[in-house]
């Protein structure tokens, strides 16, 4: 994980699939894939300003997609509390 964040770091909104991707139904969340997508985890983003946030950390969705979309709903609902949307 933390040598997607420093690639998350280093390319910020240019980092290429299969890197990251945007998480499907959740129009301004990505998910950072370490190792290409091989992990077993994932980390829930979205740029704030110049920043890119990390919001939550949980499981690919074929590993656990419960636990993949309450991570997702976490992010999201973070991210809003964050930026001031209710």
């Amino acid at each position: 994980m933390d040598h997607a964040v420093e690639k998350l770091q280093a390319l910020g909104a240019q980092l290429p699939f299969p890197h990251a991707s945007r998480v499907r139904g959740a129009a301004t969340l990505f998910e950072l894939r370490p190792r290409a997508g091989r992990s077993k985890w994932r980390a829930f983003y979205r740029q704030v300003g110049a920043a890119m946030v990390i919001a939550a950390i949980g499981p690919e969705a074929t590993v656990d997609a419960r636990g993949f979309a309450r991570a997702v709903k976490v992010a999201q609902q973070r991210l809003n509390d964050l930026e001031g949307v209710e």
